[in-house]
């Protein structure tokens, strides 16, 4: 069972801290990899923490169970957390968010949607991006751009 479901079990709806991390993953033409999540919003593959992970293995577990691919070299970019990462989601369970954001362009294998999660897997420039990114994801690559600018160019 996963750890924030074996919580819930105790605490209900009320608020608990979320650990998780998301890979910015970007091709050769400084494109980024998104997954268009089942409710209709694209998003950055990653996923929740378990019990006894660092979050750099979190990164990878659930970049490779979303989308099949290997990513390798991940560098931090930031962990993102505080009252602005607070969510409540439609069944009623609340959780501020703690994500550890990386990028890497190191990546290898087929992608394989896990369309238990996801309905597409594409890339899109970071200058063009969907209206149906969500205000977090959206955030966290406007900082990945600012930072590019500032330190790989």
């Amino acid at each position: 069972m996963e750890y924030y479901k074996y919580l819930r079990q105790y605490v209900g709806h009320r608020p608990i801290i979320l650990p998780g991390s998301v890979v910015i993953i970007l091709n050769e033409q400084n494109e980024v990899l998104l997954q268009k999540r089942l409710d209709g919003y694209w998003g950055l593959p990653g996923g929740l923490m378990d019990l006894g992970e660092s979050f750099e293995e979190v990164a990878k577990r659930e970049v490779y169970e979303e989308t099949g691919l290997v990513v390798d070299n991940l560098k931090l970019l930031d962990v993102f957390s505080g009252s602005k990462y607070y969510i409540k989601v439609p069944n009623g369970d609340e959780l501020y968010s703690a994500t550890a954001v990386y990028y890497t362009r190191d990546v290898s294998g087929d992608m394989e949607i896990d369309y238990s999660e996801s309905e597409k897997m594409q890339y899109f420039s970071i200058n063009s991006l969907p209206n149906e990114l969500t205000d977090e994801y959206r955030g966290f690559i406007e900082q990945y751009i600012d930072f590019e600018k500032k330190y790989l160019k």
